[in-house]
């Protein structure tokens, strides 16, 4: 039987991709998105995919979610936390509201969704949990404090998930990307340029690209093979990683 993944911030960029690729190699996808049209119109659109509206950050919502996967689909094999957001300020200017709201989309999302995904995999010995976290995981960037330390905080939580599950056959790894063709990125622009003084064009090279040695953004598609990668039986001994797809830097 195909295997039940759940992807979080699935309706668009590298979410989709990721489940592009699941459902490509044979897999049952659960798009979890914030958006209902465009968790819909992703799984309309991949086929073997069902939508479902959540917000990462509210218990409730999230085990209201699982038990609702849950009786759709036996179990879940593989989750990936994707789910995120950006705000862009310097510190000095950064509205704390914004820089919890930062860190609870990217960190609370991700400890909800993996709490909550956990008794299923444990009860069948056998589980992947894959944390999309980013080059940002292990380097700065100027005016990006809430999505950096959530990044980074993205990495130790999950090192913790890896240790303490090893013994029940689960293995919980983080992909770093980095900077990727996606609406994500493009919004950023505009931002970034106003607070340096420059062009968007300035922006991209000074904050995006920086000093990544291919000098491009990355496609989609490459993060998801990765992805798939470390949900495969091929990566069972690989845990507590944190791999960067990043083009070098």
């Amino acid at each position: 039987m195909s295997r039940t993944v759940i992807v979080t911030g699935g309706g668009q960029g590298i979410g989709f991709a990721i489940a592009e690729k699941f459902v490509a190699e044979g897999d049952w996808v659960a798009i979890v998105d914030l958006k209902e049209e465009i968790a819909q119109a992703a799984a309309e659109r991949l086929g073997r995919a069902k939508a479902y509206v959540c917000d990462v950050t509210d218990e409730d919502q999230v085990k209201a979610t699982i038990q609702a996967i849950l009786n759709d689909r036996p179990s879940i094999d593989v989750l990936v936390n994707n789910a995120g957001m950006q705000y862009i300020a310097p510190v000095t200017d950064f509205p704390y509201a914004k820089f919890q709201q930062v860190v609870n989309v990217i960190l609370g999302g991700t400890f909800l969704m993996t709490k909550y995904s956990l008794p299923s995999m444990i009860d069948q010995k056998k589980g992947r949990i894959i944390t999309i976290s980013s080059g940002h995981g292990r380097r700065p960037d100027k005016y990006k404090s809430a999505y950096v330390a959530a990044k980074h905080a993205q990495i130790g939580f999950t090192n913790t998930v890896a240790m303490e599950y090893a013994s029940e056959g689960i293995t919980a790894n983080c992909v770093l990307p980095g900077p990727t063709r996606t609406q994500l990125i493009e919004n950023q622009l505009a931002d970034l340029a106003h607070q340096d003084g420059t062009s968007e064009e300035e922006a991209l090279q000074t904050h995006i690209l920086g000093n990544q040695w291919l000098g491009r953004l990355l496609e989609p598609a490459e993060l998801a093979a990765s992805v798939y990668f470390l949900a495969s039986d091929q990566a069972g001994a690989i845990t507590g990683e944190a791999l960067g797809v990043t083009g070098g830097e």
